[in-house]
């Protein structure tokens, strides 16, 4: 099947692409990083973010080379298959579902205890099902998550952090944030690093919808770097401003930081804190929808292209969505509520991002000389370069993260082990062939 038989209308300009990226992410500002306090301390984790943003934009600006040179919807494992052949686009896809099915989980608890906080009778896990059941069978209608509905869920969740820190600021004390800010020395701020990069995780989800984007090469960049500002821009202000307010290590275990930083300030029953909760609910469900989409169209392309049986390819005939990968995504993902805790499913799903960095800056440099001719609209700067940092930053993270859950890490890698044993005992290594011009209806 050709590419041209099945592009889809570009229709997506820079600003949308802007809130795609920021929307798939901010609901890390809202809560999860915060567990790097317990590791680290304030100073120390404030280290670890300004590592591990520094990965980020070096990872940015050269994936972005990948994204406008190869603009599919198979995202890093067509990248990496095509570098690396059907076992590196395995791990790539692997790595890539694990970052995706395990992100949503660890929102809906957030986004359980954010509702727990507002209305104490809730339940948190009955509220995390909720959330998953409403925006899996919005999904299954069909209904897609518009350019400009996804740009004023984003900037109404841009705006309350910014209203946040000009309400928290007034009370910032400098000896609260340094009073024992770095407890664990360098050794806390490696095992904060998986709590740095969920500040930015899922970042990379743009790559979804990159056949969607109107001129590509000009866009893209835009985009993934506005993006990448911004969250830089918040993710330091958050942290540094909610670490001065008051005992930092009150607020370094619990899923909802800020209503609880905002209520030391005002007090639980301000009016104001009550409304900033809820508004907090939308910066989340944002998130959560956008990451259900991403990872119903991963499952769906990894399906299509024969790493995961073909049903999950399969289309509902008149909405025309993936709706086996929906449920069945779903359906893992409650699985993952149920049998995890969320500073867990921040880390795995972290793991399988540095992961997915690692193969995709490798699958830089190995098209760099395996097709020189390759059209690309936007290079790496600084080549070889900022790729070369982006791959050693991933790596080092990737090592401090499983020295320090190796537990968590023999899990996701004895489900790599899996994947792989059924892949090739299967055949499927011998007759893997994604289309790369399909894309996901």
């Amino acid at each position: 099947m050709s590419a041209q038989e099945t592009v889809l209308k570009k229709v997506i300009k820079p600003i949308h692409l802007w809130a795609i990226g920021v929307g798939l992410v901010i609901s890390g500002e809202y809560f999860g990083w915060n567990y790097g306090w317990d590791v680290a301390g304030t100073v120390g984790f404030l280290v670890a973010t300004v590592i591990i943003t520094v990965l980020y934009i070096t990872f940015i600006f050269s994936f972005t080379e990948l994204t406008t040179s190869i603009p599919q919807a198979g995202g890093p494992f067509t990248y990496t298959h095509r570098a690396m052949g059907p076992f590196g686009g395995l791990i790539a896809g692997y790595a890539t579902a694990v970052e995706f099915l395990l992100a949503t989980p660890a929102i809906a608890f957030a986004l359980g205890n954010y509702l727990h906080f507002l209305h104490p009778a809730l339940p948190v896990f009955g509220c995390g099902i909720a959330f998953y059941v409403i925006l899996t069978g919005v999904n299954l209608l069909g209904i897609k998550e518009s350019a400009f509905f996804s740009l004023i869920i984003t900037l109404l969740a841009v705006v309350e952090l910014l209203i946040y820190m000009g309400i928290v600021a007034p009370s910032f004390s400098t000896a609260n944030f340094l009073h024992d800010a770095m407890p664990a020395g360098w050794m806390g701020v490696f095992a904060a690093l998986p709590f740095a990069m969920w500040l930015y995780v899922c970042i990379e989800g743009i790559a979804m919808v990159a056949e969607e984007v109107k001129n590509p090469g000009a866009n893209i960049p835009k985009g993934y770097i506005s993006a990448m500002l911004t969250l830089a821009i918040l993710a330091v202000g958050v942290m540094v401003l909610t670490g001065g307010i008051t005992d930092w290590r009150q607020l370094s275990t619990i899923d909802y930081p800020l209503p609880e930083a905002i209520g030391v300030v005002l007090g639980k029953q301000s009016g104001i804190t009550k409304i900033f909760a809820g508004i907090g609910l939308f910066g989340l469900i944002a998130s959560f929808n956008g990451i259900i989409i991403s990872y119903s169209r991963q499952l769906f392309a990894l399906a299509r292209g024969g790493y995961l049986p073909p049903v999950l390819a399969v289309l509902s005939p008149k909405r025309q969505v993936p709706y086996v990968a929906l449920i069945v995504g779903g359906l893992l993902g409650v699985g993952a509520l149920y049998f995890g805790k969320t500073d867990q499913l921040v880390i795995l799903s972290v793991m399988g991002a540095v992961v997915m960095y690692i193969l995709s800056m490798i699958s830089l440099f190995i098209l760099r000389k395996k097709e020189p001719g390759l059209e690309r609209p936007f290079k790496a700067p600084f080549y070889p370069w900022f790729p070369g940092i982006a791959l050693v930053l991933s790596i080092v993270s990737l090592i401090a993260i499983v020295y320090y859950n190796w537990q968590l890490g023999i899990l996701f890698f004895a489900g790599m082990v899996i994947a792989l044993g059924v892949f090739v005992s299967t055949g499927k290594h011998k007759e893997t062939t994604p289309e790369p011009g399909e894309v996901i209806a």
